[in-house]
């Protein structure tokens, strides 16, 4: 599987991801041809080769021709886009990001949604950069993209609405909302601008893939900084099969006074609250008590608010947080045809290989509403399922940049 790393060394912005993605491989000339499929006049896409800080790069420029820049709201570029003549995933992909953008800027500004005018965000140059964004990724066959975690500056900037601080309220929300990982960076500048922020958090993981790198493309930013201001995009192979890896953090505390109907009680909330998993493990502690390990597997952005559910449902003193590397088997979820009927079950892929695997609860419902045995039902579902899976491996399939949704 083709792969795509944005190695975020300096931020992340419109401008950057275009001069990485053209100095990776995309034509100019196909990129541009592409972007005239919006019917959007008022500007003119400039790439150069440049040089600075001892690296080669590209910059990407969105020159806007001197004339009256038009406020839009959501819906008119949602128009703009769904009548663009662009592949379907394109269109998809860039209406996700401007939707998320107005869901930022509606949050942070406390309006609703349909009363946001994007001001800069909305302008030319900014829809320029995100479909160029989606037809470079799809044109050079990428179809899983990563990231790294998200430097972040302080300061102020100035916007429509006045001085705002940085990062800006909108790049902020939208890395809040996808619990992108981020980093802190000693310089007032905005490394990673709205724009940036929403391509990368609504089509990347953020995590470095094991791959075999074939080229990497260097984008310069605009701003002047103490070191090179440039996004580089790792291009290569997947070397992980079609497995897909994420970080986790383990919460860990051990109990040797916690009642079992206080246990099963934690166990409920932890889970309400988001909690990947919560499990108990029998362990033997000091003075030869009898106890349980209390683990719950939490994403990165949920570990602190997890740790202080523990320490107000248990009788927990403190507890131990970690983070754990997970492999993870790409997974979709389809309607099969049983003996007893149509039954839903999730169907995992590992080396390309699809495995059905039954759901307990739909298993569950059949035994009940039959009146069989669920070892029955199980049964039926594996059968059936061995059925499909044979009968999809015999099709010729179709595979699309960005891997499934």
């Amino acid at each position: 599987m083709k792969v795509g790393y944005f190695d975020c060394f300096s931020g992340a912005s419109g401008d950057m991801l275009l001069g990485a993605l053209v100095d990776a491989g995309l034509d100019a000339g196909l990129l541009r041809s592409g972007l005239a499929g919006l019917g959007l006049d008022g500007y003119e896409l400039r790439v150069e080769r440049v040089v600075r800080s001892g690296l080669a790069g590209t910059q990407a420029h969105v020159d806007l021709t001197p004339r009256e820049q038009l406020r839009r709201d959501l819906r008119a570029i949602e128009e703009i886009i769904a009548r663009a003549t662009l592949s379907a995933g394109v269109r998809e992909r860039a209406a996700r990001v401007f939707r998320g953008l107005a869901e930022a800027e509606a949050q942070v500004h406390g309006v609703p949604v349909e009363q946001v005018h994007f001001h800069e965000v909305g302008a030319v140059d900014a829809i320029v950069d995100v479909v160029g964004a989606f037809i470079g990724l799809e044109a050079l066959g990428i179809e899983h993209v990563y990231a790294s975690s998200l430097p972040l500056g302080g300061g102020m900037l100035s916007a429509a609405h006045g001085k705002l601080p940085l990062p800006a309220p909108a790049t902020l929300a939208l890395i809040a909302a996808a619990g992108a990982p981020t980093r802190p960076v000693e310089i007032e500048s905005e490394l990673v601008t709205p724009t940036g922020a929403a391509v990368l958090t609504s089509v990347a993981t953020f995590c470095q893939p094991h791959m075999a790198v074939e080229r990497v493309g260097t984008g310069f930013g605009t701003r002047e900084l103490p070191w090179p201001n440039v996004l580089r995009l790792w291009v290569g192979q997947s070397t992980e099969s079609d497995l897909q890896t994420d970080e986790i953090t383990v919460i860990e505390t051990n109990l040797d006074d916690l009642t079992p109907e206080h246990a099963g009680f934690a166990m409920e909330r932890l889970l309400a609250a988001g909690a990947l998993d919560v499990f108990f493990t029998p362990i033997q502690m000091k003075k030869n008590r009898p106890a349980v390990l209390l683990t719950i597997l939490a994403a990165p952005a949920d570990a602190d608010r997890l740790a202080g559910a523990v320490l107000r449902e248990t009788t927990s003193l403190g507890v131990r947080l970690r983070p754990s590397r997970r492999v993870i088997a790409p997974r979709r979820t389809e309607t099969i045809h049983t003996l007893l009927g149509d039954m839903q079950v999730k169907i995992k892929t590992v080396d390309g290989r699809d495995i059905v695997c039954p759901e307990f609860e739909e298993c569950a419902r059949v035994a009940r509403e039959r009146n069989v045995p669920i070892a029955d039902v199980y049964a039926a579902v594996l059968a059936a399922g061995l059925r499909t899976v044979r009968s999809a491996d015999s099709e010729p399939r179709e595979s699309g940049a960005f891997g499934e949704d």
